[in-house]
């Protein structure tokens, strides 16, 4: 039994290894996902940031209009894509750089918001960020059960400022999350399809 010991824990060893790899799909598959969730009529002219295969983040796309969009992170399990307009863009590289750091989603909200109120974190008046949800079909690739929800950004607004509640009064309705703050958007969740 201590003679198989060792070669016990070699194979959890590697067994663990080989569960954290991740396996970073074709630059093309990530632009065609990606831009689902933009305007049909944008996509083929917005900027896309994907995954090269050392797992950084990169423009695989220059785009020539106003529209960024993120492709879906394959370290993560459910697939999400999102576009957002470019004002927008301080705001996220800065997520994804505090996160790359190691902070935890209530340190990079504090700190975002602390940059915001001093001016050193540019926010735009207002912009709108898409995230698109799904199932990637494992036969075809292709995304299945799609779903596109909005989130607006209107940073500092309140209900009073604004007329919206702070929870949605009919199902998909408006409302407004984080009101007050660097953060505060109007949320609207369209009720899934799920024959798509």
């Amino acid at each position: 039994m201590k003679a198989l010991l060792p070669l016990i824990l070699i194979f959890l060893c590697s067994t663990l290894l080989a569960q954290e790899e991740v396996s970073y799909p074709s630059v093309y598959w990530q632009i065609t996902t990606a831009v689902l969730a933009a305007p049909p009529l944008d996509r083929d002219k917005t900027t896309v940031l994907g995954y090269r295969n050392d797992g950084t983040l990169d423009v695989l796309r220059q785009g020539s209009n106003d529209l960024i969009c993120l492709a879906d992170d394959p370290a993560k399990k459910k697939f999400s894509v999102a576009c957002y307009h470019k004002s927008l863009e301080p705001f996220m590289g800065r997520g994804r750089e505090l996160r790359k750091n190691g902070m935890s989603e209530k340190e990079i909200y504090d700190v975002r918001e602390e940059e915001a109120k001093s001016g050193k974190l540019e926010m735009p008046e207002k912009a709108l960020l898409a995230v698109l949800t799904g199932e990637v079909n494992k036969e075809t690739q292709e995304i299945d059960k799609q779903h596109l929800r909005y989130v607006f950004y209107i940073p500092f607004a309140t209900p009073e400022t604004t007329g919206l509640p702070l929870a949605p009064t009919t199902l998909g309705g408006p409302w407004i999350m984080n009101p007050g703050t660097h953060k505060a958007h109007i949320m609207i969740t369209p009720p899934k399809n799920v024959d798509k």
